[in-house]
């Protein structure tokens, strides 16, 4: 019998969750719903020194609102509690002791500026990567160089110290990682890593292993920078002994810049105009605030379906994925190893997708918002048939009032371009007939009706409506494009249609 399939997503509460972490998120939560299992989230504050008042609740936000929120978590425990690690803070000393018991960790009592003579030393040496490792620990003040009285006194002084894993020399560490196949690397290349910090706090490699062993965790999808510390992670289950219920790994490619050169960062995202947080970020140090794809006018739904897509692919060419068609295609094994590009323009096309897909209804329910922010209102009906005419040509929903409020508020003035092409004394005439023919009609204010009656007050004319088009939208909105016309006349109706053009009449000059 399988066991229960268990992921987590373990983020820092060191600021906003940047998009990328997101992805990583819905990676795991695809992949807990996929195989029936369960979707942890686990806050990793072991760094008391970075940690953000309001990061926490942020994290659970973004989730919450795209609609993947974990099965347990701090808000929503389960068996596994507590969730957060500086709540688990009394637990982890007993695990780097055992370490030190079995041969595979030390103390160590270096103070900084030690460790700074050290890095100087091998420096000078030209040493590419200066690093406390199995030889250069020889030369350094920890209980493998020191006698053992020696170290029980400083322990018993209480005098500073950190538990560091002891690296074996020569050894070849191997992992199999679900996205990039074998992965090996030689010890020599690892540094004796600190476990405990000296405040008492574990660092990220000995609570993440310890807690994921005690999660009962299956799998371990994180992201790509994680990879070069998935050997000392492999030799820490080992030593404790944990082989057999040691995680699968799986390490995500980076999201990258649009041009594709290195990982993607809100500066690239503030050069180039978009969000890279799920939601408005308000920095509690400086005060400034990071716009979010939420306030930006991204749908959810949208985001999770252009999430998806970067790194994974479903082996065919459908693009548009509700969540559950997402958990039903998706696998690890269709996630790409090289990094992927943040297309924004692939998102806001996601975005116009889903909006579309919308029922008038719906769409009118945001319109009506903006609408009742400017002061004004509108009947649900009036506000549904604008929405109609207008989602194929929006983005956000908040497009909708941007580009469709002429539909409410008559035009003050005009495209001067459009004004000196295409105003002339045909379109005047035509104008003239289509206000006494409207004057005349009675019933029900159609498209086709309005088409119509235009159209014969061209024929009256001897005029050739194409001839005159742009004029008379120019004449209605002030503007030479935009939607379909005649349902823009139906909307806003016969007697403001002639109230308009007798305005365009007055106001406009025949050159």
């Amino acid at each position: 019998m399988n066991k229960e399939v268990r992921v987590r997503f373990a983020p820092s509460p060191t600021g906003a969750l940047h998009i990328g972490g997101v992805r990583t998120a819905l990676y795991n939560y695809l992949y807990a719903r996929k195989t029936g299992g369960k979707f942890l989230l686990r806050i990793e504050d072991t760094d008391q020194n970075r940690f953000v008042p309001g990061a926490e609740e942020y994290i659970k936000g973004a989730l919450d609102w795209l609609g993947i929120s974990p099965d347990e978590s701090p808000w929503n425990p389960g068996n596994s509690s507590p969730y957060r690690q500086s709540e688990r803070k009394p637990m982890y000393m007993q695990y780097a002791l055992d370490l030190i018991e079995k041969g595979h960790a030390y103390y160590a009592f270096d103070t900084s500026e030690e460790l700074d003579a050290m890095r100087e030393r091998l420096t000078a040496a030209r040493v590419v990567s200066p690093q406390y490792n199995s030889i250069t620990r020889t030369q350094m003040k920890n209980s493998l160089t020191l006698p053992e009285d020696e170290v029980k006194a400083r322990l018993a002084s209480g005098e500073a110290y950190v538990i560091r894993i002891k690296i074996p020399r020569k050894e070849e560490v191997r992992l199999h990682d679900l996205i990039r196949g074998w992965v090996m690397v030689h010890s020599s290349t690892l540094d004796d890593k600190v476990l405990m910090k000296s405040d008492g706090m574990p660092t990220y490699h000995l609570a993440n292993i310890v807690d994921d062993h005690l999660m009962k965790i299956t799998h371990v999808i994180r992201g790509e920078e994680w990879l070069p510390s998935a050997p000392l992670h492999v030799l820490l289950y080992k030593y404790f002994g944990w082989e057999d219920t040691m995680p699968e790994f799986a390490h995500l490619p980076l999201l990258l810049k649009p041009d594709g050169n290195g990982k993607l960062s809100k500066r690239d995202a503030d050069k180039h105009g978009f969000p890279v947080f799920p939601m408005d970020w308000k920095d509690p140090n400086s005060g400034e605030t990071a716009m979010g794809f939420r306030e930006g006018g991204y749908l959810p739904e949208a985001m999770l379906n252009f999430l998806a897509f970067l790194g994974w692919n479903p082996g065919d060419h459908k693009e548009i994925f509700s969540l559950e068609e997402l958990v039903e295609a998706f696998s690890i094994e269709r996630i790409g190893k090289s990094g992927t590009k943040f297309d924004i323009n692939k998102a806001k096309w996601f975005n116009e997708q889903y909006l579309r897909a919308k029922s008038d209804e719906e769409l009118a329910a945001y319109l009506i918002a903006d609408i009742e922010k400017e002061g004004l209102s509108i009947d649900k009906e009036k506000a549904a048939k604008i929405a109609h005419v207008m989602k194929e040509r929006a983005t956000f929903p908040a497009d909708l009032w941007k580009e469709g409020k002429f539909m409410l508020i008559a035009p003050s003035k005009f495209d001067d371009e459009i004004a000196g092409k295409r105003w002339n004394a045909e379109v005047v005439t035509v104008l003239a007939t289509y206000i006494e023919k409207l004057a005349a009609h009675t019933g029900e204010f159609t498209p086709e009706i309005a088409k119509a009656v235009l159209e014969e007050s061209a024929e009256a004319n001897g005029i050739k409506l194409g001839k005159v088009m742009q004029a008379v939208r120019l004449a209605v909105t002030g503007v030479g494009a935009g939607p379909d016309l005649m349902a823009v006349f139906s909307i806003i109706g016969k007697e403001e249609l002639s109230k308009r053009i007798k305005f365009a009449l007055d106001t406009l000059q025949v050159l």
